[in-house]
């Protein structure tokens, strides 16, 4: 019989200063050539438990259990030891493939110095002709070899990041949410390399992720963690159809409602934003005598009313945040026209301008990129009432406190006074939601900002919205990169390719009958919950 690659016996896993254990008795293997999903709500020790394998807990955690990889216990070996463990039977696959790429390095030598560091009596014409296979097998061109990682897009980047990971032919690969912040199409292709390298080095994979159509897509079986225990394992079709455990039939319900078919579209009313044939141009290195431009969005327009919500939809590059960015003036418009309640935004100069873009907020796809990490919350609220000059310092505090109810954080009292890394990542969100509102827009773009949320915390949060604007008349510009998403959420979707529109309707048509032949690529690549 097969030993497994990886082996966890009733693991325990305590973090410094924390009272309760992250892991608390997990039980869980792996064999060579398996494909397993662990999903979970945040904070239910997905992440731990790769850490736990690679022994990159932090200074004073304590762990107990059996732990075996590749046959060897990783917390009883010594330095050199472990380097060498890490580097030869594990291959890791980050979120943020930039957390793992040293920006002074080229391409071509981060895979030499995995290679020799690993390899050491190849000689240099071995390392870059293996070096040179990784890329072609991860679709790069190998002519990139001297080029940086900033030279590279988000998807070749984690192209890069499985090339590295799969350098040496592990036994294990460890992907931790290693989709989250790409396009679905690129996601796609990203997963089927992942997949396909494993399958030739017959290496087994270990995923974590919040997506379970995307787990049951690429994995033979999902493991459901809940507060660092083991709640249920099962092929993933059928936990995806008939989950047996609560959390796990609460997870796959949340998933189907985040698909399921938009409410009907609201009566027409007068527009609140329209928008005609808005250019957002950018200049391009060139001659004085031969100007080049960018056509991030290049002629778009649309009509958004009161209480409809329209999903963005497009492949990387197709000018989805761009758009949203021209609205909220962070983005050169070089033409075309935007109203917001009638009144050309792109007229208006000074103190008009600025009291006219009250209406447009946005929320971003990151909270901590809007949220000073020095600020408390409640003051993160109230601090664009006081910028604009529309409240005293107690009635912004007073209206901050309003809106923490507002978004389901209460009682407000216990939350006004946190500094935004002391919440969840669902309630960072909320903050940022209520931070948005709180110049009482009319329009609100939300710019992916639920993409990096699991499956329970983006119900939620798609819920608020829904609520909000139905109570508020808010009119919703959705991006995102989720078709399904999209479908589920939105009245309307609009596909974007290239800056301009090419197919528009409603979500569940696009998923049924694409024309564009971007469209169905992004219906392909789509990952969705098979039919209960």
């Amino acid at each position: 019989m097969t030993s497994p690659v990886l082996a966890i016996d009733h693991l325990v896993v305590r973090y410094p200063g924390c009272d309760q254990p992250t892991l608390d008795g997990l039980t869980l293997s792996l064999s060579p050539g398996q494909r397993l999903a662990l999903v979970g709500p945040s904070g239910c020790g997905k992440s731990t438990v790769a850490r736990a394998v690679l022994q990159l807990l932090p200074p004073g955690s304590q762990c107990s259990g059996g732990l075996l990889l590749a046959g060897q216990e990783p917390g009883r070996l010594q330095r050199p030891a472990l380097r060498q463990l890490r580097g030869e039977a594990v291959g890791l696959v980050f979120q943020d493939p930039m957390t793992r790429l040293n920006p002074l390095l080229t391409i071509g030598d981060h895979l030499g110095d995995t290679l020799a560091a690993h390899r050491p009596r190849w000689r240099r014409r071995q390392v870059r002709e293996r070096a040179e296979e990784l890329l072609t097998r991860v679709g790069i061109n190998p002519q990139r070899y001297g080029s940086y990682p900033h030279e590279f897009s988000g998807g070749m980047r984690q192209r890069l990041a499985i090339a590295l990971a799969m350098a040496l032919n592990p036994p294990l690969v460890i992907a931790d949410e290693p989709t989250t912040s790409l396009d679905v199409a690129i996601a796609g292709q990203v997963m089927g390399e992942l997949s396909a390298l494993c399958s030739d080095a017959g290496s087994a994979l270990l995923l974590i992720s919040h997506d379970l159509a995307l787990a049951g897509r690429w994995c033979d079986q999902i493991a459901v963690l809940d507060q660092g225990r083991l709640i249920e394992q099962a092929p993933a079709q059928q936990l995806l159809t008939a989950p047996a455990s609560p959390l796990a039939q609460r997870l796959v319900a949340k998933a189907r409602q985040r698909e399921g078919a938009q409410s009907a579209m609201p009566a027409p009313s007068p527009a609140l934003l329209e928008l005609e044939e808005l250019r957002s141009w950018h200049p391009l290195p060139s001659l004085p005598w031969q100007r080049r431009w960018l056509k991030a969005v290049d002629g778009v327009s649309l009509r958004l009313q009161r209480g409809e919500t329209i999903g963005l939809v497009g492949a990387s590059g197709c000018g989805k945040s761009t758009l949203c960015r021209a609205l909220m003036g962070l983005a050169p418009v070089r033409g075309g026209t935007v109203r917001l309640e009638g009144r050309n935004l792109l007229a208006l100069r000074g103190q008009a301008l600025r009291q006219a873009r009250r209406g447009l907020q946005m929320v971003f796809q990151d909270p901590l990129a809007c949220l000073n990490p020095q600020m408390v919350v409640g003051e993160a609220i109230a601090d664009p009432l006081l910028i604009h000059g529309l409240a005293s310092r107690n009635q912004a505090r007073r209206r901050a406190r309003e809106l923490l109810s507002a978004v389901g954080l209460t009682p407000a009292e216990a939350f006004e006074n946190r500094l935004p890394s002391q919440l969840s990542g669902g309630q960072q969100q909320r903050v940022a939601i209520a931070r948005a509102l709180v110049l009482e827009p009319k329009v609100l773009l939300c710019d992916e900002s639920v993409s990096m949320l699991d499956p329970e915390v983006q119900a939620d949060v798609l819920a608020l919205l829904r609520d909000l604007q139905q109570r508020l008349g808010l009119g919703l510009l959705f991006v995102t990169h989720d078709l399904s998403v999209a479908s589920g959420f939105c009245h309307r979707v609009i596909v974007l390719d290239g800056g301009v529109i090419v197919e528009e309707g409603p979500g569940a048509r696009l998923l049924s009958h694409p024309q564009a032949a971007i469209t169905r690529k992004l219906v392909e690549a789509c990952p969705r919950l098979p039919s209960a």
